[in-house]
């Protein structure tokens, strides 16, 4: 005799976020990381990836700027999200003194390329029309 199912996968599931990305690469492969920052830590230089990203605070705060948008907070048990592609990511350090910032990305990668490419000095300075203004 069979056991008797939970029915608890009916109220299980929580949708964080949706999103329709712009495009996903051809040939794409997820890749899923998890990035740790220590209090007050930056975190990554400005930065692209080569397809969309999708993300959720774990554990802290993360201050979060990606190019034409004003910066802003997520926290922990929010997720967030970015298109990828030629879209400048700004920011994404620890935006607390007093403890880590822990947050996984799901990336939807194109074949060959890296999953992080850095944007130089001279490309910030033509595009920085394209930037949200900054608090003061």
């Amino acid at each position: 005799m069979a056991e008797p199912r939970s029915t608890a996968w009916q109220t299980a599931v929580t949708v964080l976020q949706e999103a329709q990305p712009p495009f996903i690469p051809k040939d794409a492969h997820a890749m899923t990381v998890v990035v740790e920052y220590p209090p007050g830590d930056p975190g990554a230089p400005p930065h692209r990836h080569p397809g969309p990203a999708f993300g959720f605070v774990l554990e802290g705060e993360m201050l979060m700027e990606l190019e034409g948008e004003p910066e802003r907070v997520i926290r922990a048990g929010e997720a967030f999200w970015e298109p990828g592609g030629d879209v400048i990511h700004y920011q994404d350090g620890n935006n607390r003194e007093d403890g880590p910032l822990r947050f996984t990305v799901t990336m939807l990668c194109e074949p060959g390329r890296p999953m992080f490419v850095p944007v130089e000095e001279d490309e910030l300075a033509q595009r920085k029309h394209r930037r949200a203004p900054r608090p003061s």
